[in-house]
């Protein structure tokens, strides 16, 4: 299995339009981030998680041709705001074949999507929409993406907004969490990698702040933990991620890490 950060950023990405602070002026690649999203490679399948308003510029940056699922987390626009983009794989061997993408999402992300992207559900389409085959999840139950099993872990972005997150065999991926129950956190035992949001230091409403993230960290006990969906707020990478405890990162756009597929 290999995984892909595509993106570790929060809605805003960083740089921030107008901000002159010392992570959005940072010569460092690391501090550029784009929305959070992420590629999951196993077994022949292509995961892609989350479709924001980056997901262009990611698939041509990691040099994507062919997705067999995309797998939301919420419906807010950071994270489904490029969705009418998979249009380019629709019809990237056309002709002779129109290749529909599979999108997976709990029922309010479901539901949102087939709003903003209406036309793509319509009777009478007009040539070139988005051809989407939309899937409801039910978050207690785990699914398949062509042989791949799929659990879906869920939480609460606020009071207001639920979340999705997913674990693929050896792997947890939680974006935009803020609270957790003890029945979801134990889907998360013996995962191998996780990969958590943490925004900032200071605490925030709706998200996991540093310390909240690392003390599921050490619930869990993963080998390694990955954090994400950072924002300028978060500090250097340079100078944050050595105070970080021991198996704990910070990611960055473009980092890889593999893992083996046993599990499957």
């Amino acid at each position: 299995m290999k995984f892909t950060f595509l993106g570790t950023g929060t809605s805003q990405g960083v740089p921030v339009i107008g901000c002159r602070c010392e992570v959005c002026t940072s010569q460092d690649a690391r501090d550029n981030r784009l929305r959070t999203s992420a590629m999951v490679e196993t077994r022949g399948v292509r995961l892609i998680i989350d479709a924001g308003p980056d997901f262009r510029c990611q698939m041509l940056c990691a040099g994507v041709r062919h997705v067999d699922a995309i797998l939301l987390t919420h419906e807010h626009k950071d994270h489904t705001g490029g969705l009418d983009d998979v249009r380019a794989f629709n019809f990237v061997d056309y002709p002779p074949a129109v290749h529909e993408v599979d999108i997976f999402a709990a029922p309010a992300a479901a539901a949102v999507v087939r709003k903003d992207f209406d036309y793509a559900f319509a009777a009478n389409k007009y040539r070139g929409v988005p051809v989407i085959g939309l899937h409801e999840i039910d978050p207690a139950e785990p699914f398949e993406v062509k042989g791949v099993k799929i659990v879906p872990v869920a939480g609460h972005h606020s009071p207001r907004f639920t979340v999705t997150g997913y674990r693929i065999g050896p792997l947890a991926y939680l974006t935009d969490f803020k609270t957790i129950a003890d029945g979801e956190v134990e889907k998360l035992r013996g995962v191998e990698v996780l990969v958590v949001n943490a925004l900032r230091f200071a605490l925030h409403d709706s998200h996991f702040n540093v310390d909240e993230a690392l003390a599921l960290v050490r619930r869990v006990g993963p080998r390694k933990a990955f954090l994400t969906h950072m924002s300028h707020e978060i500090g250097l990478h340079a100078v944050v991620e050595p105070t970080l405890p021991e198996g704990v990162r910070m990611a960055y756009d473009g980092l890889q890490i593999e893992m083996h597929e046993d599990f499957l």
